[in-house]
């Protein structure tokens, strides 16, 4: 018996913990007819059917998200046309809510294995390899195909099964059977010990399960189940990934530090056993960080961990609307401390489309929660989902989504499509100039004289797309020419402080192999270059008649003056920083006018 558990994903960076999980969560005594295949949204619909095709399994299963659904039901549809004898399972997210409708709009499914997996596969697999002895209905966790069961199991006895009409889906002729209790989270082996297949990859690593909130946007509400892994299990596979020098692990878990022990412990094991490699993510909620887990944190290697906090909104009345316990207040001053240590990569959370939030009150958000420079910015749009409480308003908040996955907001009663797709213009330029991390410098200029920071990425979008650029892939080189263009005809900043920063932003996330056309002629001052880069292209010197703000700046009052006599700056690429991993810089001292020959 070969049973197969298939993964889409999003990048080949990703990997997928759900199908390694329920693998693991097999009885051994059948856990080698398990196999996994792991493809990408980037793969050919067709490269992947053919590879399913050729590997025959007797069983196929999808892991199912919104990245990744329409993908599964045209593969699962093309494959079932080849192999109409073999079932297809699917599991996930994507298609736990309103089962009937997902069986009637895709008959290549056979059955669907409902909400938490582990225990629902592993009675699959002893139900097929065990002979097929006993009932599918006796199963936990799933809902079948009456009417396909029925002339599957005919076929395996070798009967005649041409009276038997496929399922269509309808109400009464889909079997479901009820979900047991949750099961002993630590029961679920551990499951990434052979760690070749993860080579380059980002590890997902689960020590908690269900979330203590009820955000109406979020599948996480409809799970209260808060279940935690065993600490002495936690720290023992942490320890194999710190080991193998994993790159980085991301924490899964909805609220991590929603259990203060539990998040203290883990950290400070963290702590104690970091090798200098491995990077940890965690979701957070930043309101309930205490003195003492923040006076942790400060004292953690820089670049040690990265968090990510979802603010999604300032509008007290939206965030009441959706079920969003935070004080902002909290979460901003805990933001700050946290920045003060300089150690630790921020990462917070927009949402544009929810309940009360107008196009003028979102742009407040905006504004709001970019004042406070976290490294990166997400401006995400409302993803209206199945099974969430937000989904059962969807008439009275007026929301207009995408038919398809995954289903984003298209207009709601407070906001227009007209004004969803300007956010997005800022969305574009939100991601290439500032989160992108190229134009550190230049954007900290940039802040002075554009206060309004959603009014200013809207302008620059704006013009990107009356030109005609946001058709076209650009270099970074041309991303300063743009800008440049751009700041030219507005005037708010000189030209030659702007051709400065964007030059320094260059070098300072590498040594460039073609420069732009403003910068200076190499030779004019190869004297100096042969003088101080001593480690070839891992190094490189460049001249600035201005002087510009470090790390520790993470906004300025006014413009950078001119100097009299330009200044030498040193980029080491050797020496990198831990969270934005620019280059280091030096300005060096006993170069002036004389230092050109």
């Amino acid at each position: 018996m070969n049973i197969l558990l298939t993964a889409i994903n999003a990048k080949y960076i990703h990997s997928n913990l759900a199908v390694y999980s329920l693998r693991a969560f097999v009885p051994e005594c059948f856990r080698d007819s398990v196999e996994i295949a792991e493809y990408t949204i980037n793969h050919r619909l067709e490269f992947i059917l053919q590879q399913l095709y050729k590997r025959a399994p007797d069983v196929l299963c999808f892991s199912c998200y919104i990245w990744n659904y329409d993908y599964v039901r045209e593969i699962a549809a093309e494959y079932h046309k080849l192999r109409p004898d073999v079932p297809i399972w699917v599991g996930g997210p994507e298609v736990s809510y309103e089962i009937l409708q997902m069986f009637k709009e895709n008959p290549a499914f056979f059955g669907v294995m409902i909400g938490e997996g582990e225990a629902a596969f592993a009675g699959l697999v002893a139900y097929y390899c065990g002979g097929r002895r006993g009932e599918l209905s006796a199963v936990s966790g799933i809902a079948f195909r009456r009417e396909t069961y029925a002339a599957r199991r005919r076929i395996a006895l070798g009967e005649d099964v041409s009276d038997c009409q496929p399922g269509t889906g309808q109400d009464g002729e889909i079997c479901q059977t009820t979900s047991k209790e949750p099961f002993d989270f630590d029961s679920i082996p551990f499951c990434y010990e052979n760690m070749q297949r993860f080579e380059n990859r980002i590890i997902y690593y689960e020590s908690s399960r269900g979330c203590p909130f009820s955000c109406s946007y979020c599948l996480s509400s409809a799970d209260k189940r808060l279940r935690f892994r065993n600490l002495s299990l936690v720290k023992e596979e942490l320890s194999f990934f710190m080991e193998h020098n994993v790159p980085q692990v991301k924490f899964v878990d909805r609220t991590f530090n929603c259990n203060h022990a539990h998040a203290m412990a883990v950290w400070q094991f963290i702590k104690e056993r970091d090798k200098g490699i491995t990077n940890f993510h965690f979701e957070i909620a930043a309101d309930l960080l205490t003195k003492e887990e923040i006076s942790l944190l400060a004292g953690l290697r820089p670049g040690l961990l990265q968090l990510e906090i979802g603010v999604q909104s300032t509008n007290p009345k939206t965030l009441e609307e959706i079920c969003r316990v935070t004080d902002l207040s909290k979460v901003q001053s805990a933001v700050r401390q946290i920045q003060k240590a300089g150690n630790i990569h921020v990462h917070l959370d927009l949402i544009a489309g929810l309940p009360f939030e107008g196009y003028w009150r979102f742009r407040e958000s905006f504004n709001d929660v970019y004042a406070w420079k976290p490294e990166q910015l997400q401006l995400g749009f409302l993803k209206v989902l199945k099974g969430s409480l937000l989904y059962e308003r969807r008439s009275e908040y007026g929301l207009v989504y995408r038919e398809r996955p995954p289903y984003e907001v298209l207009r709601t009663n407070w906001l227009s499509y007209d004004e969803i797709l300007l956010i997005k213009l800022v969305e574009e330029m939100l991601e290439v100039y500032y989160n992108s991390g190229q134009f550190e410098v230049t954007m900290k200029l940039l802040d002075v004289v554009y206060p309004d920071a959603f009014g200013f990425f809207l302008a620059l979008g704006q013009f990107y797309e009356k030109n005609g650029y946001l058709e076209r892939s650009h270099s970074r080189i041309r991303r300063c020419e743009l800008l440049l263009e751009f700041a030219a005809k507005d005037g708010r900043i000189p030209k030659e402080l702007l051709e400065d920063s964007l030059l320094y932003d260059l070098y300072y996330r590498e040594n460039m192999k073609s420069r732009p056309y403003w910068a200076r002629n190499p030779a004019e001052f190869a004297n100096v270059t042969r003088t101080v880069c001593k480690s070839g292209k891992l190094s490189h010197v460049e001249p600035f008649f201005y002087r510009f703000p470090g790390k520790e700046e993470k906004t300025l009052d006014a413009l950078p003056k001119r100097l009299a006599n330009e200044v030498y700056v040193l980029f080491e690429y050797k020496k990198r920083d831990a969270l934005s991993h620019q280059a280091k810089t030096t300005e060096l001292t006993g170069f002036g006018e004389e230092g050109i020959k």
